[in-house]
């Protein structure tokens, strides 16, 4: 009757493992990757992307910053 009582509990604590692996893996997926709001664009100084909507316009050029606004356009 022992044996029986431990074989249910290892198989309701695998059940429950499982599950909760299963359930976790699919929420981690939506939380990797934020959505991504409009298009993406290069600073001119720097090369790092940022969405068109946070860019600073200087001079025809996308820049990342204020401070790379400032500088100019560089050498990548």
């Amino acid at each position: 009757m022992g044996r029986l009582i431990v074989l249910i509990l290892l198989v309701v604590l695998a059940v429950w493992l499982i599950r909760r692996a299963l359930r976790s893996s699919t929420t981690r997926k939506t939380q990797d990757k934020p959505p991504v709001q409009g298009d993406l664009v290069a600073c001119a100084r720097c090369g790092v992307h940022l969405p068109r909507a946070e860019a600073r316009l200087a001079g025809g050029r996308l820049y990342c910053g204020e401070e790379h606004a400032r500088l100019g356009a560089g050498e990548r």
